[in-house]
């Protein structure tokens, strides 16, 4: 599984014109699902995500997770994180799951966190437009198979 994860003061995810998910200051996620990801992979992302100290303290220093802060997550499936671009100029898109298995292990990845932060999702498998305030720029890409 890899994951996207960015600091947001501010994220919102609409499809067809129409808001389905909004936050305040807390985490961007961007989700993709690969063939051998399993419960496992669920519980190391959900564990690394919440109590990821990334946002600032009093000093200035990232010391604070999502959990600490209050803050939001907002998750959005994208099946082009694994994209394979070694040949062409055309992505292959073999490196992700199936729909089928991506959807149920994505639902349940958002069902683990919404137990820890208040969790708003995207529409698994829609044309959505994300819109976001990236803060500080933070970025991290977490991969559950390089632990």
């Amino acid at each position: 599984m890899k994951v996207v994860i960015q600091r947001v003061k501010r994220a919102s995810v609409a499809v067809e014109g129409q808001m389905i998910g909004s936050i305040k200051q807390g985490l961007l996620l961007l989700v993709g699902i690969a063939p051998e990801d399993e419960m496992e992979d669920l519980h190391y992302a959900t564990r690394k995500i919440v109590n990821m100290r990334i946002f600032s303290d009093s000093e200035d220093k990232m010391n604070l997770s999502v959990k600490d802060i209050g803050g939001e997550i907002l998750s959005i499936s994208q099946f082009t994180l694994h994209a394979d671009t070694k040949k062409g100029n055309r992505p292959a898109f073999t490196g992700a799951a199936n729909p089928e298995q991506a959807k149920a292990l994505y639902e349940r990845l958002n069902e683990q966190l919404a137990l820890e932060v208040a969790t708003q999702t995207g529409q698994f498998g829609a044309d959505m437009q994300v819109d976001l305030l990236n803060d500080g720029p933070v970025t991290i890409v977490l991969d559950t198979k390089n632990r």
